[in-house]
């Protein structure tokens, strides 16, 4: 057994030979670039997360110039201070930081790839660490150093790396298998760079006369935790960083205990210890996280992936942290039966495997392609069917039809490779289980019109935690009602929406809220009882009306809430198509083909599907962004076949803000639904709602069409309790309750777009509003608030003279 004492930490009699920086002046520039980077980096991406919230653009000019801008300070600090610094050690460490600046700047261009386009920038990521390595090799190959395995045993690295990445593990969930393959491969690379960045301060023994004592432990963590972090925060792509800033800098310890674990015969074979735990470490965020779900418009108020993925950033930081110090003591001691710890690496490796089998979220989870085919149906022969319910299933039989004959060899040929995907009707299209390369052999087939992202949030380790709201019950009417005149409907006319089904597509709804309970189809009377055909769930396959987040469930309650909606007397059925705040194009459309034809809870809506059970006015309070993988047409063969059918489409404008076009996101731009914008107590249109012209698919058409309350509206939330919100969201559930007013009123509107349309907008209160650059005249309707304010009681008037 060789003595397991280790020398002393720092010998003080020996003094650092020549002038310039000393190891004070090496502790505050590691101090200064880790602070700099975790003030730069989380400053780039809140400013970005906040834009992409308020709908405004944020290229990649900006990370590439706070990625740049951070490699140059490093490199300005780093060049001066080597130039001057005689000691070999010192040097050795100024050295590093500068490879790991050229590194930074190296991996430039990775930060310009799209944030939706994560599996291009692992190629990208792959590419540069492999021309990196190159250029370290080409350097190294007239020295003595190499990798050698003989002797030296990987299990530290093995041990450590286990105990550090379970938070990941247990808590993360596997994209793709090529997404987890292109990670894992971007994380060994990544380890073996920085191991031969770091080689000379980690491991090299001291020159020949060179009067200067090892780095102290703490100052040897330290300066290789400064590396690590530059090289991080380059590597990371769209929010990686985030993660990376702060579990690298507390692996710097660790990896030097791990490193120079039994040095004292062989120590530059310490490099693949080093490299692996780095490796292995940072293989699990990139694994286990999508960073598009960091994004704080799916995180805000919510226990999502931000919050799993911020404890377990912080769980590995001290985790890694607390052991690079005990490893120290240990480092220096040579392991007499090698069985024992070893097999002890084994057990833990084995129990974390069992851990992400049993306690996580196991399996693949990676991104979909939203294939939309060139031939969409032409169902321009339904304006000429009179009966409503004659014309919706002329349009369910054609859309289904000519969707199952172009679709037909398309399927055949996923099929024939065993690819997996879910077709369409509403839009003759497909959700197809691929990658870039599937997408782009998709692209090329000439039945093809254009191929979309379609992203899948991965799964949480825990149930959505179920919302709360703080209001109380109100005890008149709120202030939004009485703003569009609801309460006279109810008073003077007895028209509270009954006979007319609304549909709702949003978080989900609480169907046991006394606001709402009662008015659910699957409540009532008739054949009609039940959840099949009333309510579907495609994320979690809910059996009942089901709603965590809240949104779902105020909306609907502004709709039709016995107290604090429009039309208390509609009843409705229910969607999820946004459980957690990111959809995607076919979830939007799962939700909208059942609103056209519901089927069973298990049944397929190709065949089991009833048109005539569907809902006659849909409000949809959401959008489908860039960031959900929709481009302006995505969702425009869906609203054109619904209107066809006679189906009135609500849809929020969005709250984008008051910047002129930002009204861009499907549904909300299409000329074939009824667009509302939002306005507070005071009659002003609120500054979050969005405005027109619509300038996203070049028409410059006029948006929104009405405005509505959105700013303090009451509304029920789940758990029987109520809460205020704000938005466009809150807004264009009012028109669904006019809408139901109406048609209950008259039902010779019943499906009739054109005629209902019309009196809404000759009913609507015209809003005096301040000049805008977003409108060329001031005549109505205007891109700020449309024809105005809608009003309940008008337009239920004129739709009684109508059938008089």
């Amino acid at each position: 057994m060789i003595d397991a004492t280790p020398p002393p930490l720092t010998t003080a009699q020996r003094q650092p030979a020549g002038g310039g920086i000393a190891l004070g002046g090496i502790v505050i520039l590691a101090a200064v670039l880790i602070g700099l980077a975790w003030v730069l980096f989380p400053a780039v991406w809140l400013t970005e997360q906040f834009a992409l919230a308020g709908g405004q653009p944020f290229g990649r000019g900006v990370w590439l110039a706070a990625g740049a801008g951070y490699a140059v300070v490093v490199l300005l600090v780093s060049l001066p201070a080597v130039a001057l610094t005689s000691a070999p050690r010192y040097r050795a460490v100024l050295r590093a930081w500068i490879a790991a600046g050229l590194f930074a700047l190296l991996l430039l261009p990775v930060q310009l790839i799209p944030p939706s386009q994560a599996q291009w920038a692992a190629i990208a990521q792959i590419v540069a660490l492999v021309i990196y390595l190159t250029i370290l090799y080409l350097r190294r190959r007239t020295t003595s150093a190499h990798f050698s395995l003989v002797g030296r045993p990987l299990w530290p690295a093995f041990l450590a790396a286990a105990l550090v990445v379970w938070p990941w593990v247990l808590w993360g969930a596997l994209g793709s298998w090529l997404d987890t393959a292109l990670n894992v491969t971007v994380a060994l690379l990544f380890g073996l760079a920085a191991a031969l960045t770091l080689d000379h301060v980690l491991l090299s023994a001291p020159e020949e006369g060179d009067p200067a004592p090892p780095l102290p432990y703490p100052v040897t963590g330290l300066v290789a935790g400064t590396a690590l972090l530059i090289m991080g925060v380059a590597l990371g792509h769209n929010g990686q960083q985030m993660i990376l800033l702060f579990l690298l800098p507390a692996l710097g310890w660790l990896t030097a205990g791990v490193a120079r674990w039994g040095r004292a015969a062989r120590p530059e074979q310490g490099r693949w210890r080093a490299a692996l735990l780095i490796a292995l470490v940072v293989a699990a965020p990139l694994a286990f996280v999508d960073p598009e779900e960091l994004a704080l418009i799916l995180n805000l108020g919510a226990r999502d992936v931000g919050y799993y993925a911020l404890r377990a950033t912080l769980l590995s930081a001290a985790i890694a942290f607390v052991l690079g110090l005990l490893v120290w003591p240990l480092s220096r001691r040579a392991v007499g039966r090698p069985l024992v710890p070893a097999t002890l690496t084994a057990a833990v490796w084995l129990a974390l495997a069992a851990g992400y089998i049993y306690i996580g979220q196991p399996g693949w989870h990676g991104e979909r392609l939203y294939v939309i085919l060139t031939e969409q149906a032409d169902l321009s022969p339904a304006a000429a069917i009179a009966d409503p319910l004659e014309r919706r299933a002329f349009v369910y039989d054609s859309l289904t039809g000519h969707a199952g004959a172009t679709q037909a060899g398309l399927r055949a040929a996923l099929d024939m490779g065993g690819i997996d995907y879910t077709p369409y009707y509403l839009v003759n299209a497909l959700e197809v289980d691929g990658g870039p390369l599937v997408g782009q052999w998709l692209a090329a087939r000439p039945e093809v019109a254009r191929v979309l992202d379609s992203p899948v949030l991965r799964p949480l380790p825990a149930p959505l935690e179920s919302a709360r709201g703080p209001a109380p019950a109100p005890t008149l009417p709120p202030w939004n009602l009485t703003a569009i005149g609801a309460p006279r409907v109810w008073e003077e006319f007895g028209v509270r929406g009954a006979g007319i089904v609304i549909g709702q597509s949003d978080s989900g709804v609480d169907g046991a809220h006394p606001e709402v309970g009662d008015q659910y189809r699957g409540n009532g009377p008739g054949d009609l009882t039940g959840n099949d055909y009333n309510w579907l769930d495609p994320w979690y396959a809910t059996p009942q009306p089901t709603d965590w987040g809240g949104h779902g469930t105020h909306t609907l309650g502004s709709a039709l809430g016995r107290s604090v909606g429009v039309a208390p007397e509609a009843t409705w059925i229910g969607c999820v198509n946004l459980a957690r705040n990111l959809g995607n194009a076919p979830r939007y459309l799962d939700c909208l083909q059942f609103m056209l034809a519901p089927f069973p809870q298990d049944g397929d809506p190709w065949r089991d599907a009833r048109p005539a059970w569907g809902a006659n006015v849909l409000n949809n309070s959401w959008g489908c962004p860039e960031i959900e993988g929709c481009d302006p047409a995505a969702l425009l063969p869906a609203v054109r076949a619904l209107r066809a059918a006679g189906v009135f489409v609500v849809a929020s404008a969005g709250n984008e803000g008051d910047a002129c076009g930002t009204i861009s996101a499907p549904i909300s731009l299409y000329d074939e639904v009824f667009t509302v914008g939002a306005v507070d107590e005071a009659g002003q249109v609120a500054p979050f709602s969005s405005r027109g012209p619509v300038t996203a698919d070049g028409s410059g058409r006029t948006k929104p069409d009405v405005v509505a309350p959105g700013v303090g509206v009451l509304s029920a939330f789940p758990g029987g309790t109520y809460s205020y919100s704000d938005g466009t969201s809150m807004a264009g559930p009012h028109v669904a309750g006019v809408v139901a007013l109406l048609w209950s009123a008259n039902p010779a509107l019943i499906g009739d777009i054109d005629a209902t349309e019309r009196i809404l907008t000759e009913t609507a209160q015209p809003i005096i509003a301040p000049p805008s650059a977003c409108d060329a005249t001031a005549d109505l309707p205007n891109n700020t608030t449309g024809y105005g304010l809608v009003d309940a009681y008008a337009a239920v008037a004129a739709a009684l003279r109508m059938q008089k």
